[in-house]
């Protein structure tokens, strides 16, 4: 068989001899040429917290990879920590992938085996990957277990919320609630709620890249160590059987990843990530194909921010192929996987150990919970809604708006007493788009004003073209595109308009006529949040970053450019 690898290491010639010299260091003659090369793209790191186990994670990968003959080599990439990184982690996760991308074509390397774990981690890699088209599987890093605070279970990210405005409510006190963060992490892993980390690595198996099982696995289980040290052997498997990414990633494997996201009451994060891991592939794949399969599909997993439980309880459920074998009606079963075979052939052993986690399909948590994708005046090119999270009577709603320009605006006045807003106002807030921020931050879901939480009031219809954490809940309409730095309708919002939100009828409006609102500019203080001058990253991010509905890629950055490296510098 004929490596990749051996275009670096085979030869008696000066290059043959400089590649191998430098890569033995004690390492036998027989490790290069013949014998497949296998990259664990680690994305561990101290200030990554979810992700700092995979280190462990990745000496299993690596005692699989000898056993199957092959070398591991372990290749850092970029990890992007959901709660440190400055100003967000979406800025970076296309900066991250064009890294994995680049080191992975680049090196001798003949398949990679991709260690992620938090929100940005796993659709980075995959975006990388699938760039440059190495057989490739995923081993995610697995949730944390189950904290528990006054006696009752902590679910990461969505009690943070929940905690945080009961403070601000007066319904708990300060230093309680500072209790309480000791508690919230209690072990290694990525966030236990269905927030954006889980919701990718379940998504990542439903898409077939991940071995079927194994997503969901908590990451202090033994379990997971076994099944990486697997996943290290298939990797060296997948060479012989020229198993890459295009080989087994079709519009079939999104259809099976659309069905299981809105199954499992996922991530609305989901939506831009899968939209640009297709535009790798060059996948026909858009925003209405999540309302087109998914809207209808029952939610079927209990786990909070929509739930009751979290993802300690869902593997001990049954996991993700339990929901599966229980919508497999709606699956394309001619998705593969990376072992080769089809993603429906490892349903036929996958009961449900846990009814009140995993409802069967006759008993579901909400019976049609999919993504919806909203259109209409202040829309044009779709937003998005999570009805599961969402308020059932908010669903349909009518409401002034109360604009805020941008998060700094909206922090400095959402708690003013004088602010004109109550529970029916509608809370808009602009400059949070993918050019805008930029980067696309989780702002959508706006704590409520201070004034209403005394009241009692606990939900309100909040607009955004920003994202909101998976783990965040309530009636909230984000990714709106275009986004108002991009020119659209949102910049032209005014306090007062009355906005119309129709969930069933799949529409957000201004209900203002159309003349007076195509008469409209945006206002100064608008127009400022968008001006802030760029360098390096920032600035190539902001010039060449796509809308959401595309899935915020950067426009040189679609399709697939192989791993054909055509030069040799020495």
């Amino acid at each position: 068989m004929q490596l990749r690898s051996d275009q670096w290491y085979s030869g008696e010639d000066r290059n043959g001899y400089l590649h191998r010299a430098w890569m033995r260091r004690g390492t036998p003659a027989d490790a290069f040429t013949g014998r497949p090369q296998i990259a664990i793209a680690n994305t561990a790191s101290d200030l990554t917290p979810c992700n700092a186990h995979l280190t462990e994670v990745a000496r299993s990968v690596r005692d699989g990879v000898f056993e199957a003959g092959g070398i591991p080599l372990e290749l850092p990439v970029v990890s992007l920590g959901e709660t440190n990184v400055r100003p967000t982690a979406m800025l970076w996760r296309n900066m991250a992938a064009m890294a994995v991308e680049e080191l992975l074509r680049a090196n001798p390397i003949d398949a990679v085996v991709l260690l992620g774990g938090c929100d940005k981690t796993i659709p980075s890699l995959l975006m990388g990957a699938a760039s440059v088209d190495l057989p490739a599987v995923v081993v995610p890093g697995g949730p944390m277990l189950t904290g528990t605070f006054r006696g009752k279970p902590l679910g990461c990210g969505t009690d943070v919320w929940r905690l945080s405005e009961e403070v601000r409510a007066g319904t708990l006190s300060q230093e309680q609630f500072i209790r309480s963060e000791s508690a919230m992490i209690r072990s290694r892993g990525h966030c236990n709620t269905m927030g954006t980390a889980s919701t990718m690595a379940l998504i990542a198996e439903a898409l077939g890249t991940v071995v079927p099982g194994v997503a969901g696995t908590p990451a202090p289980d033994s379990r997971l160590l076994e099944a990486a040290h697997g996943t290290g052997r298939l990797a060296v498997e997948m060479i012989a059987a020229d198993r890459r990414p295009s080989t087994f990633l079709t519009k079939a494997s999104f259809h099976n990843a659309i069905v299981a996201l809105a199954a499992i009451g996922g991530s609305t994060n989901a939506v831009v990530h899968l939209l640009a891991i297709a535009g790798r592939l060059g996948v026909d794949l858009t925003i209405d194909d999540f309302d087109r399969i998914g809207s209808r599909v029952p939610v079927l997993v209990d786990l909070q921010p929509a739930g009751r439980f979290l993802m300690e309880d869902f593997h001990r459920a049954g996991g993700l192929l339990a929901v599966l074998r229980e919508v497999r009606d709606l699956l394309d079963p001619s998705a593969l996987t990376v072992t080769g075979a089809p993603l429906v052939d490892a349903l036929e052993d996958a009961p449900i150990w846990d009814a009140e986690v995993i409802r069967p399909r006759t008993a579901p948590v909400v019976a049609e919970g999919g993504i919806a994708v909203l259109r209409g005046n202040l829309a044009p090119g779709g937003a998005l809604i999570k009805p599961a999270a969402a308020s059932p009577e908010l669903l349909r709603h009518r409401g002034r708006a109360v604009v805020f320009d941008s998060i700094e605006d909206f922090h400095a006045r959402i708690d003013d007493p004088d602010l004109d807003v109550d529970a029916d106002s509608v809370l808009v807030l602009r400059g949070c788009g993918p050019k805008g921020y930029p980067g696309m931050p989780e702002v959508s879901n706006m704590p409520l004003p201070t004034k209403l939480l005394e009241q009692g009031v606990r939900d309100m219809v909040r607009i955004c073209d920003g994202r909101m954490s998976g783990t965040a809940y309530g009636t909230v309409v984000l990714h709106v595109t275009p986004e108002a730095a991009a020119g659209g309708p949102l910049a032209l919002v005014r306090t007062g308009d009355p906005i119309v939100l129709d969930v069933e009828a799949r529409r957000i409006d201004i209900d203002i006529p159309a003349d007076e609102l195509a008469s409209r500019t945006p206002n100064a203080a608008t127009l400022a949040g968008f001006a802030a001058p760029r360098r390096g990253w920032e600035r190539l991010y902001v010039d060449h970053v796509q809308q959401a509905d595309t899935g915020a890629d950067l426009d040189f950055l679609a399709g697939s450019s192989g791993s054909a490296v055509s030069r040799e510098s020495h």
